[in-house]
């Protein structure tokens, strides 16, 4: 699958690639970011850490306001950072909210008409975009994964590692939805997107509902903030994850930031940590 490149940009030594490819799964052009840093080559091609963007975001918030680079750079740590849904596809009423349909993919296939038609977030996230990054780009390591993500992307970033053990060597994530099936987002979404009658579905893209399930060790690290309104008003609900991290011995690791909003100064201030937290298993078996 050909990739479009319409800017490099220059990042702390290494670039940032603006990308573009006609997408199987979403039955249309996805954008997304790539970083490659200055150590990425054919020959030492860089571990690759997936950036899963929240609620009305493209790929190019995490690339332009994350600050993740910079220690991506300094790590030999390459950088994804996908769009958070399908664009224009011409479904009724998916431009009417910031909360459902464009921007809001909740990195989950559909099941219900008419969204089933292209909103197929969790097979692009996980199956195309990967395969084609890693089939087009020499420069990225496919054997050495991590994800993180913010808000709606803190979601998927739990959920995808939680429903495939090996994919990713780690997950973090910066004010997730870690409830969605006790939250009026996630309420609204999976209502959506797989309908009211499929509470069981629901369930299979709920954090808090997979950790219990998950076989292996776990060491998840999460930052939410205090002053986030989001977490305020139970969106997030990181209280209910860490009960059910405790009741089944799985390794969670809240750190509740004082003062911190939901904004990408939250994002850009813990960026770095992040980074590492990845680094630590990204590098620690190199091929």
């Amino acid at each position: 699958m050909a990739f479009e490149t319409t800017a490099t940009i220059a990042s702390f030594g290494g670039k940032l690639l603006k990308l573009a490819h006609n997408a199987k799964s979403t039955s249309c052009q996805m954008k997304l970011n790539l970083y490659l840093p200055p150590s990425a080559s054919a020959s030492k091609p860089a571990p690759v850490l997936f950036y899963l963007a929240g609620l009305t975001c493209t790929g190019d918030n995490g690339a332009e306001k994350g600050f993740f680079q910079h220690k991506a750079s300094q790590h030999g740590i390459a950088i994804v950072y996908p769009d958070t849904s399908p664009r224009g596809l011409g479904i009724q009423g998916e431009d009417e909210s910031y909360d459902f349909g464009s921007g809001a993919g909740f990195y989950v296939d559909a099941t219900k008409d008419p969204w089933k038609h292209g909103y197929r977030m969790y097979t692009y996230i996980t199956e195309e975009l990967p395969h084609a990054l890693f089939e087009h780009f020499k420069e990225l390591d496919g054997k050495r994964v991590s994800i993180t993500g913010h808000s709606m992307g803190g979601h998927g970033a739990l959920t995808l590692f939680l429903k495939n053990p090996g994919k990713y060597k780690s997950v973090s994530a910066f004010a997730p939805i870690t409830n969605p099936t006790k939250c009026p987002w996630g309420e609204k979404a999976f209502m959506g997107y797989f309908g009211e009658d499929q509470k069981q579905k629901w369930a299979e893209h709920d954090a808090t509902e997979l950790l219990p399930k998950f076989k292996g060790d776990t060491d998840i690290l999460i930052d939410v903030g205090t002053g986030d309104n989001f977490y305020k008003q139970g969106q997030l609900l990181p209280e209910n994850f860490e009960k059910a991290a405790k009741d089944s011995g799985k390794k969670v690791n809240v750190r509740y930031q004082d003062g911190y909003d939901h904004s990408y100064y939250f994002i850009s201030t813990f960026a770095g940590d992040h980074v590492d937290h990845a680094a630590k298993y990204l590098l620690a078996q190199k091929r």
